[in-house]
């Protein structure tokens, strides 16, 4: 049920001034266009700062680029290089990778391409033949490929993980991690740990039973799952009544980070099902709303921690985890930093599990604060009700599945955060399989642009916020950090910003004509830095306006 799609003829790449066209020579990238991608380039993906490896960077996810041509007191001379028209018409949410000079671009539904990063030639495409009766829960959405030797890894909606020859396009194998019209899905990037290729699986809202898996990077077997619900054999089960964990939700649908000198591969899970009725599920419903620290060998359970105990407001903790070290009370800790959807910023000892420290980042009204263990302290009468209740953050949360980033040189964590509230109601559903099983909703009391929506800058050692910046109204761009002391995002009406990283005074904008709901990445071919983003179906890519003697 899959093809791979050469392109052989001529495409016209259109957009504002700077833009490149050409013909397409071939639909084979030529051998020494790059070098295959090692583990061992991976593990130090942070010294080759010219290419972008991997989802979020680096293993650590940073969204942190070395590049510094652009900075702080040039990127108002940033200008267009060259775009490239997507050919699906969904929304975009990739983020490309960039190998030596080229680009992997994923578009929407399950589609992959290969493109000339310095000039948007395309080389070849892929696309993943999809089912008519996928059953997805938020769109028909792809944000990224991993890389390893020369395979690509991407994951598929119809629940598949598919290998493809990153200089031909042709696939090489694709391995089923479950029956999609149970609602199962995939649309993250995967992320490589040494031979294995992890990936997560999505559909919460379908009642399904969450895991992670690792598969073989050569041959697609499964080398290991681990369920984010744990069964009838293990004492944790017990925090879900009944067989309410048959179809608890708690996927795993946003890359996870990886730790190589503890071997622990960080994740986090989501809501648990039905989303908002808690009366069928009494308990934590344990592994839901939690980061997992797994074996990166076995994935085997290290540790976890819960976020939000019985969740009942749809607040997944798929965010991203950001990894650095820190110094607390005096001491440098291996840290998790996690702003999450709940409204509350965690640090967290990646080692350990140990909760360190937690404090709002955005508007919250459902919890007085969290506990010495980092355990929510709850306000009554905060939980879903037939006739419905006031509760911030709504849904959508204080952010979402949006990429932050943390600059090393600020030591600032970057956040896209939203003060949103709305009216949570609870509904008797009865599960049926390959049908949403929600168990309620929530109304949005006001008009969206009444509830800010900011960039936020944050200390992670005191959680104080240090500066905001509001994109009006709310928006799903990631974020991206460089070493010229500059965070770049964008809007949902299409802008693509640049603010400074110390103030978040706004240096450069320009108006791209469709929703940012991806995030920026940077890279340099030939000594030249590039910003690429994506917005509505076009990727775009920025340089410097190179200077005329």
């Amino acid at each position: 049920i899959m093809k791979r799609l050469s392109i052989v003829l001529s495409l016209s790449l259109f957009g504002l001034g700077g833009v490149a066209t050409g013909q397409v020579p071939s639909s084979e990238i030529e051998t020494s266009s790059f070098e295959p991608v090692t583990w061992e380039r991976l593990v130090n993906a942070e010294e080759e700062p010219q290419n972008w490896l991997m989802y979020s960077g680096t293993f650590d996810s940073k969204r942190h680029s070395r590049l510094d041509q652009v900075h702080n007191r040039n990127v108002n001379r940033l200008e267009l290089k060259w775009t490239h028209q997507l050919s699906a018409l969904d929304r975009a949410e990739t983020t490309p990778l960039v190998v030596d000079g080229v680009m992997f671009i994923t578009e929407a539904p399950s589609n992959v391409l290969a493109v000339d990063a310095a000039t948007g030639r395309p080389y070849w495409r892929y696309e993943h033949e999809l089912p008519e009766d996928l059953r997805i829960c938020c769109g028909r959405n792809n944000r990224g490929v991993a890389i390893l030797g020369d395979t690509l890894y991407m994951s598929t909606l119809d629940a598949h993980l598919a290998a493809i020859d990153a200089r031909t396009g042709n696939l090489l194998w694709a391995s089923a991690a479950a029956d999609y019209r149970s609602g199962y899905s995939k649309t993250a990037a995967p992320l490589i740990v040494k031979d294995k290729v992890v990936t997560g699986i999505a559909g919460g809202e379908f009642g399904i039973r969450g895991f992670l898996d690792a598969y073989n990077a050569s041959t697609g077997t499964r080398d290991w799952r681990t369920y984010t619900i744990p069964g009838p054999d293990h004492p944790d089960n017990a925090s879900w009544s009944g067989d309410s964990w048959r179809t608890g939700g708690s996927p795993t649908w946003i890359t996870g980070s990886y730790d190589p000198e503890l071997d622990l591969v960080y994740w986090g899970t989501g809501n648990p099902g039905p989303d908002y009725n808690g009366d069928v599920r009494i308990g934590d419903n344990l592994y839901a709303d939690s980061a997992l620290a797994l074996d990166g060998d076995t994935g085997d359970l290290s540790w976890y921690f819960q976020f939000t105990p019985h969740d009942v407001h749809d607040w997944d903790a798929i965010q991203i985890p950001v990894l650095t070290d820190l110094e607390v009370d005096g001491r440098v800790r291996k840290v998790m930093m996690w702003a999450n959807r709940n409204a509350f910023f965690y640090v967290i000892d990646r080692e350990t599990g140990e909760y360190l420290s937690g404090t709002p980042f955005a508007k919250q009204t459902w919890a007085e604060g969290l506990d010495e263990n980092g355990r929510p302290i709850r306000r009554p009468n905060t939980f879903p009700t037939p006739e419905g209740v006031l509760v911030a953050p709504d849904a959508s949360g204080g952010t979402n599945w949006q990429s932050p980033a943390y600059s090393p040189r600020t030591e600032l964590f970057y956040v896209m955060a939203f003060d949103g509230e709305a009216e949570f109601y609870i509904r008797d559903e009865e599960y049926i399989d390959g049908e949403r099983f929600t168990g309620g909703g929530q109304q949005r009391m006001l008009p969206i642009d009444s509830y800010t929506s900011a960039v936020r800058a944050i200390d992670p050692r005191t959680g104080n916020r240090r500066w905001e910046y509001q994109v009006q109204p709310q928006t799903w761009s990631g974020l991206l950090s460089t070493a010229g002391d500059i965070v770049f995002g964008g809007t949902v009406d299409g802008y693509f910003y640049a603010l400074d990283a110390v103030s978040g005074e706004e240096l450069w904008h320009i108006s791209l004509g469709a929703e940012v709901r991806a995030a920026p990445m940077t890279y340099a071919v030939d000594g030249q830095q590039y910003v690429a983003i994506a917005a509505g179906n076009v990727v775009y890519s920025f340089g410097l306006i190179e200077e005329v003697d």
